[in-house]
């Protein structure tokens, strides 16, 4: 029996997708190395660990984490499984949206930083480079922190995720440099320190959706620390400008 791996209309900012006509299917993974697998490369250099939204809402309950860890460790240790399983559950998501007349949108890294694009695959004795192109009319969107990435598939699109601590300065301007990186995500203390301009480009709210490939290129997704990123010092988290 196969297994839902995504969340669907289960967080509040998903769910102001379906404003715009979007219904998003999203993954949560346990981040970093917490299951015993690192899906987050750049989690150290960030330190981005603290202020993850792993400990948001539902992510909150131990019952829930385990779940997570669970599926990250499936993804590693059965992968014929697990992308059985997405498969699956990314035609659950499209099945959904038609019957709503919204357009389906996946988020595969909900709290994790895998390249999806590079994740090739078998299913049913034929072989995938990744998701995106079993699914190749279907939108996917993601967040990463990796400055590199290129060569995306068409249906994939990034935001690069940045962080104010000083060891990682040199990602940002990288990634700036990046044209597949088309947009810029800046966790801001709280809610009244989000500017209007930020790494000389305009802010616009990410918090009145989450359906980032919809939105403007060039431009500074502003957000703002929720869950225990509220007490994060690290130094992630922009306080001022």
């Amino acid at each position: 029996m196969n297994k839902q791996l995504l969340s669907i209309n289960a967080d509040a900012k998903t769910i102001k997708g379906q404003k715009i006509g979007v219904l998003t299917g999203i993954m949560y993974l346990a981040p970093a190395k917490i299951s015993g697998y690192q899906v987050c490369a750049f989690a150290k250099v960030a330190k981005c660990e603290n202020a993850c939204l792993y400990t948001a809402g539902r992510g909150g309950f131990n019952s829930v984490q385990k779940a997570r860890i669970n599926k990250t460790k499936r993804f590693f240790e059965d992968r014929e499984a697990f992308f059985n399983d997405l498969v699956y559950s990314i035609n659950a998501v499209i099945n959904k949206a038609n019957k709503l007349g919204l357009k389906p949108a996946i988020r595969l890294n909900g709290t994790s930083d895998i390249l999806w694009e590079k994740e090739a695959f078998t299913y049913k004795g034929q072989f995938y480079n990744n998701i995106m192109e079993f699914f190749p009319n279907t939108a996917f969107y993601d967040y990463t922190k990796y400055y590199n990435r290129d060569n995306l598939p068409a249906n994939y699109d990034l935001t690069f995720s940045y962080s104010n601590v000083e060891s990682f300065q040199k990602y940002n301007k990288l990634a700036q440099l990046n044209s597949a990186l088309s947009r810029i995500a800046v966790v801001f203390r709280s809610a009244d320190v989000i500017p209007a301009q930020f790494l000389d480009r305009p802010v616009i709210n990410g918090d009145d959706t989450d359906v980032r490939f919809m939105d403007d290129k060039n431009v500074i997704i502003g957000l703002y620390a929720k869950g225990k990123g509220r007490k994060d010092n690290s130094g992630f988290i922009v306080d001022k400008v």
